[in-house]
């Protein structure tokens, strides 16, 4: 915006100058008319005459030296708003392309929520109320983790090895026994890896 902005004030300023070199060049112009066709007879007046046609003529030299400065300042802004402006696509193209997968990886986040909520509805159909209620609130709790597994005679939950005594009273407990961790309280789930 700053570079543009510098070009545009380049611009308007060449414009400018250019029109002064014109003004000046179109009186410098008329002068040499009013010169050349002996109107003016005074010699006084045309001594006059011949000094503002010079200095007119090196007005519009000095004008035209700005209007070349200015139009090389203008050029290097006019290569800045390119360069830059070449820069702002190749992002923008990056953004677009990081957008597109990140709205595509939202997607399938969403299609795997959605289907596991349908999962976890069904799962949850074939629970007893009262153990369904139990995890919910664990799961309040825990930071959203209800249940862990038994691994290798640990709680998977909260990491933690159970004492032997544990592992005695849930290796003798019925298969369909509701136990729980006693450091982090969580429904532990028992499998062929528990160390049982």
């Amino acid at each position: 915006m700053a570079a543009q902005t510098e070009e545009s004030d380049c611009s308007r300023e060449q414009t400018k100058a250019e029109q002064d070199v014109d003004q000046v060049r179109r009186r410098a112009t008329r002068d040499q008319e009013r010169l050349d066709s002996g109107a003016v007879t005074s010699p006084k007046d045309l001594e006059n005459l011949q000094r503002e046609i010079a200095s007119l003529a090196k007005r519009q030299g000095d004008l035209e030296d700005v209007v070349l400065e200015v139009m090389e300042r203008r050029e290097s802004a006019q290569e800045r708003v390119a360069e830059l402006t070449e820069r702002v696509g190749s992002v923008q193209g990056k953004i677009d392309d990081a957008t597109a997968r990140r709205d595509a990886a939202v997607e399938e986040l969403d299609a795997e929520a959605a289907s596991v909520t349908k999962e976890r509805e069904v799962v949850a159909g074939s629970v007893p109320e009262d153990l369904l209620k139990l995890y919910e609130k664990l799961r309040g709790q825990q930071g959203g983790v209800g249940a862990a597994k038994l691994y290798q005679r640990s709680c998977q939950g909260c990491r933690q090895e159970l004492a032997i005594t544990e592992l005695s009273e849930i290796r003798s407990a019925a298969p369909d026994t509701v136990v729980r961790c006693e450091n982090c309280r969580r429904i532990l789930v028992r499998t062929a890896d528990s160390g049982l």
